[in-house]
């Protein structure tokens, strides 16, 4: 158990990373097409990442003392977690930050202002501020490196910054063997003129007020693409050049006062594309935009259907060999999840038993903690062919989604399960008949009997 998980949380990992474990052995020993076992390998790797293997995803932001570095952070996760300051820099030694909440954390290398005039308000015994940002980058190596320049200061010093960036980028791979996306960001875009005229309110003004001002933005964004492309250190590795607005006021007691963030979710976006795998879960469970989350529970849907597909596709009479409702309740509770739930057996159980005990031609059991604790109901393992093992467990993907994601009832829910599992009825069929091909030939490893996983 991890430091900051439950004891529940613990118990449902350990159930889960045990049902993907007999699913791995029972590859071993079913006589499939190697193409097909090893795309299954590859959809059991997303499911062991996505479930089991999510961290904190770490953020490097890096910019002039103003840049909007701790803004930026703020405007990320919703709420106050950094302090802004406006005259003198408040961010002194460069240190990784964790941002924890309910939802998860996430690591930030919130650094020193380079060519900053002034000590900053925290102490740093470094000699500059780009030698303080190295200390930490050996420490921690950044999945993104997030580059802000101050809109209004776009032509001032540019190449300076730029020199110190190739400078970080230079030690990210000599100590890591790795250059991270660099995402380059214009911040403060709400100021620039015509300066009353609201960007996150852009339909409410008037509009050529509002095109002269987009019309800045993309003079700037143009400028500050061209400047790094013409880095050969650096113009491999951007990946998005946008202006932003990330400016959020809260009160003395932590509570929002004033949201004026424009493409900010835009932001979140490319920062989620870009991210490994180990880090998508917790990033979009805290930024909760739900077309991310939707996108991530699809993959998680389809990565899970086919590996029902494959083991489904030989049935073999031996119940607890076969956990294809195993794998299915992990898929809920991993979508709930994805929601800011807790990954635990409330809201599986929650969900399945207010779906109905006979929902996806009984993949569901009638008591849905129950089944999390066990593999499959004795006798009726043998039974399931691969196209109904897909297409239920798109239904119930896409069920899940209806009801943690969109906020829907039970009877959204039933509908979207019996939607989706008559849309995948003929790509079921399709899947099984890839799944079987190639059977009746030597098995992929040439196994014989299948080892017990009962724990009897």
């Amino acid at each position: 158990m991890t430091e900051h998980e439950t004891e529940d949380e613990a118990k449902m990992r350990k159930v889960i990373a045990e049902n993907i474990r007999r699913v791995e052995e029972m590859l071993q020993f079913l006589p499939l097409h190697p193409d097909t076992v090893k795309d299954l390998r590859a959809k059991i790797a997303l499911l062991r990442t996505i479930l089991l293997e999510q961290r904190a995803p770490a953020l490097a932001l890096v910019g002039r003392r103003g840049a909007g570095k701790s803004s930026l952070v703020n405007a990320l996760f919703g709420s106050k977690v950094a302090e802004v300051g406006h005259v003198k820099s408040q961010t002194g030694q460069g240190r990784w930050f964790d941002h924890r909440a309910e939802r998860g954390a996430i690591s930030v290398l919130d650094t020193r202002g380079i060519q900053e005039g002034s000590k900053p308000t925290e102490t740093d015994d470094a000699r500059d501020a780009v030698a303080s940002i190295l200390v930490e980058l050996k420490r921690k190596v950044p999945d993104v490196i997030l580059f802000l320049v101050k809109a209004t200061e776009a032509d001032s010093g540019i190449d300076a910054d730029l020199n110190a960036l190739e400078r970080i980028y230079a030690e990210v791979e000599r100590e890591h063997r790795f250059r991270p996306p660099l995402v380059v960001i214009a911040t403060h875009c709400d100021v620039l003129e015509p300066k009353a005229t609201r960007l996150h309110l852009a339909d409410a003004e008037p509009k050529e007020d509002v095109d002269e001002k987009l019309t800045r933005v993309t003079d700037i964004e143009h400028h500050l693409e061209t400047k790094v492309k013409d880095r050969p250190k650096l113009a491999p590795h951007l990946v998005w050049t946008r202006g932003v607005s990330s400016y959020m006021s809260f009160r003395d007691d932590g509570q929002l006062r004033a949201d004026e963030r424009w493409r900010v979710e835009e932001l979140v976006g490319t920062l989620f594309k870009h991210l490994p795998d180990a880090g998508r879960g917790t990033f979009v469970r805290i930024a909760r935009v739900r077309g991310l989350q939707e996108q991530l529970a699809t993959d998680l849907t389809r990565a899970t259907a086919v590996i029902c597909t494959g083991v489904a596709a030989l049935p073999i009479p031996v119940a607890d060999l076969f956990p294809i409702t195993a794998m299915q309740m992990a898929l809920v509770g991993g979508i709930a999840w994805l929601s800011g739930r807790p990954l635990d057996k409330r809201a599986a159980a929650e969900f399945l038993g207010a779906m109905g005990a006979n929902v996806g031609a009984a993949f569901v059991l009638r008591e849905g903690f129950r089944a999390l604790m066990k593999v499959v109901t004795p006798g009726f393992g043998s039974m399931v062919s691969g196209a109904i093992a897909f297409a239920g467990t798109m239904a119930i993907g896409a069920a899940a989604r209806q009801y943690f994601l969109r906020g829907g009832s039970i009877e959204d829910a039933r509908r979207a399960f019996a939607e989706a599992k008559a849309a995948a009825e003929d790509e079921g069929k399709r899947q099984e008949e890839e799944a079987r091909r190639g059977i009746g030939d030597a098995p992929a490893n040439g196994a014989g009997t299948p080892p017990r996983t009962d724990d009897r």
